[in-house]
């Protein structure tokens, strides 16, 4: 458990652990929650205001345990819900989306745990038998209690203090009004107007030590999109060889077609402008001859080199006969 941890997340917790285990010393209770063996005992109490019975031993060995034969209702699912609830979290895992830490794989543990046998069975086969083809090869979680808390100055419009390490820097504190978290190729951003420098700027979440909420209120300007404003920032940002090419088609057909992340494209004369970048320009003659339009490509001369041989290579194939 994280020392972080609210009490009610203990109470749960212990009550998890009587559930599966049984018989649990008070020791080991406190252990386990984090806490002193006099927390443990007002837990215990608390339980028992709720309605669950909890039983406590006395003495040396003694310990607690629920009243035998009582169990927790079991969760109520339909097929479709349980099948939908197993399959979220399979994609959370596949995706990335999911924050660091093992509170999925428990999650998906404990659901199949207290559904009802059958139905156990069947959604644990599907969860068994489904593979993906895609998976984020560069997933990046961020912690727990910093997308939580991150989410809920968001909901909440407050501004928070945050612990941010840039690469090649040392960590700083600053305070940043929070917009928008967005997900995007396995990893998470924050959009929010960062207080140091007066602008709206793009962070990395998982290069988020700490978060802390602040009561300051937040005003978020109208319209404002974080996913549009993300895929702007990871678009701009300085990282390969720049190249300019206008398509023969028209804005719309551009921005149906052409990721955000890759570009802005603008309606210039004779056609469609993006400027973008790229690290790799055979994949990227590859990718503007995938969108089927006319170009011209403006700069730089190494990508005309580029198409020439991405259209060399499509004209040998094309003679062969066998």
């Amino acid at each position: 458990m994280s020392r972080a941890s609210r009490p009610a997340t203990r109470l749960l917790a212990m009550l998890e652990v009587l559930q599966a285990r049984g018989r649990v010393s008070g020791g080991e209770l406190a252990e386990r929650l984090e806490v002193d063996p006099r927390t443990v005992r007002r837990y215990a109490v608390k339980l028992e205001e709720l309605g669950i019975p909890v039983q406590a031993e006395r003495g040396p060995y003694g310990g607690y345990r629920l009243r035998p034969g009582y169990r927790l209702p079991p969760l109520m699912l339909t097929d479709d819900e349980a099948a939908a609830v197993v399959l979220g979290l399979v994609a959370a895992r596949h995706t990335g989306i999911a924050t660091h830490g093992s509170g999925l794989e428990n999650a998906l543990t404990k659901i199949l745990r207290i559904l009802p046998t059958d139905l156990r069975d069947r959604v644990a086969a599907l969860e068994e038998s489904m593979t993906t083809i895609w998976a984020s090869a560069r997933a990046t979680p961020p912690a727990t209690e910093v997308a939580l808390t991150l989410a809920h100055a968001i909901r909440a419009r407050r501004r928070v203090r945050i612990r941010y390490a840039t690469p090649g820097r040392a960590e700083s504190d600053r305070v940043v009004a929070p917009y928008g978290l967005v997900f995007h190729s396995g990893r998470w951003y924050l959009a929010a107007h960062d207080d140091r420098t007066g602008e709206v700027r793009t962070f990395r979440v998982d290069r988020v030590s700490e978060a802390e909420a602040r009561p300051d209120p937040v005003v978020v300007p109208e319209g404002f999109d974080a996913a549009d404003h993300v895929a702007r920032s990871i678009a701009g940002a300085p990282w390969g060889m720049e190249l300019e090419v206008v398509f023969q088609t028209t804005l719309e057909e551009a921005r149906q077609h052409i990721p955000r992340t890759i570009g802005e494209p603008t309606q210039v004369e004779g056609g469609v402008l993006l400027r973008a970048q790229t690290n790799d320009l055979d994949a990227a003659a590859r990718e503007i001859a995938r969108l089927g339009w006319p170009f011209i490509v403006r700069r730089p001369p190494e990508l005309r080199a580029a198409v020439a041989r991405l259209a060399e290579a499509l004209a040998r194939s094309a003679q062969r006969r066998r």
